[in-house]
């Protein structure tokens, strides 16, 4: 097997391509592919501050050496999960690539400043681990992102993980999901932009790209990922693969070429305060705060923002702007059904029960937000 560049000796060979590479000319490869990503989806500017979300695995910390490697301004941010010692050895691997690279590390740990850790967070909520860890990175990953003045957060989603959400989407229909898949998650007023450079790298080769860079990374699966729906689908596009090589790239390429590209899809607008009101008298929610958890139910629609404005503190409350912010991330961001009970029942509980017990049962919701809102008894 001999490199398609050079014809010296390959080492690693990428099927989809019916190409084989030799070390340096594999690397090439994979800053190609990352700069295509980039151009592709208007992803990264020259200038701009990139804040690379580093979990101590492969994809985070090739993703971050290779922005570095085209000469974007990248840093870290690993926030400790303090799943035993799944998470102490991350961070290891996380520091050190930050000492490799000579760049800044920022680190939050989510028991010592919100006082919950993801195991802990996963049993208070009655949720599976998964969603109570993807929803506090979110908010995290845009708080400090704010909070130390980047302009963009990159995640190390490779062409695997964003199939696998595809067909899960697809298989249900999810119109809502398929409307907002894709690479980049434009910025909003109190939100950076989001973008997932590695969607034309596999997961195989992040993992040769680590190894042949003498990148450390953690090899074990987080052990809460355990019956994690997307592990399935990724098996079923795994055997895809083999007897069809490209079949990936092919449907998430096509779907973002033909099918996101037409956009609006299953998706509505909502505006005014009489329709939010409608809502919240479903839930039997009547005051302000009901109304914004209400709104949040909705998942499948833009949200207009002076709608919201207002309607998140009673009269005679201080507004809380990042309170709205954190409401308003829930109906333009990633949430599942169960993300969303959770912040209902955050929301409005404090309001509407004198129960102390449940008043506090509800407030150990808190790591949910950036911080708990000046309306929250």
């Amino acid at each position: 097997m001999k490199c398609r560049v050079c014809r010296e000796p390959a080492v690693v060979d990428v099927r989809r391509h019916n190409a084989a590479f030799c070390r340096e000319h594999f690397f090439h490869h994979c800053e190609e592919q990352v700069r295509r990503a980039i151009d592709a989806h208007r992803m990264l500017a020259p200038g701009e501050r990139v804040l690379v979300a580093v979990s101590g695995g492969k994809d985070s910390l090739a993703l971050w050496d290779l922005l570095l490697r085209l000469g974007y301004e990248a840093d870290g941010l690993y926030l400790g999960l303090g799943i035993a010692d799944y998470s102490d050895e991350s961070t290891v691997y996380a520091r050190r690539q930050a000492e490799a690279v000579r760049r800044p590390l920022i680190e939050i740990d989510l028991a010592d400043q919100f006082g919950y850790d993801i195991p802990r967070a996963a049993a208070a909520t009655r949720r599976a681990p998964c969603g109570a860890c993807g929803l506090s990175k979110r908010h995290l990953f845009n708080a400090v992102a704010l909070d130390h003045g980047y302009d963009v957060v990159a995640t190390g989603h490779n062409l695997d993980d964003e199939a696998a959400v595809l067909l899960g989407n697809v298989l249900r229909w999810d119109t809502g999901y398929l409307g907002r898949q894709h690479p980049v998650l434009p910025s909003a007023p109190g939100f950076v932009r989001k973008v997932k450079p590695l969607v034309r790298l596999a997961e195989r080769e992040t993992a040769a790209y680590c190894v042949l860079r003498r990148i450390d990374y953690q090899v074990e699966e987080c052990p809460m990922a355990a019956g994690n729906r997307h592990l399935g689908y990724k098996e079923i596009l795994n055997a895809l693969e083999d007897r069809s090589p490209g079949s990936k790239a092919a449907f998430l390429g096509g779907f973002f070429a033909r099918g996101h590209a037409h956009g609006d899809v299953g998706r509505g607008r909502v505006t005014g305060r009489a329709h939010l009101q409608e809502v919240s008298a479903r839930l039997e929610l009547g005051h302000a705060a009901g109304r914004a958890a209400a709104l949040i139910l909705l998942l499948r629609v833009d949200v207009d923002f002076d709608a919201v404005d207002g309607l998140v503190a009673r009269p005679g409350d201080a507004h809380d702007e990042r309170a709205r912010l954190a409401l308003a991330q829930e109906v333009r961001g990633e949430t599942d059904a169960a993300d969303l009970q959770e912040i209902t029942t955050f929301h409005a509980l404090p309001l509407c029960c004198a129960d102390s017990s449940t008043r506090g049962r509800v407030l150990d919701c808190r790591f949910l937000l950036r911080r708990r809102p000046t309306w929250m008894p």
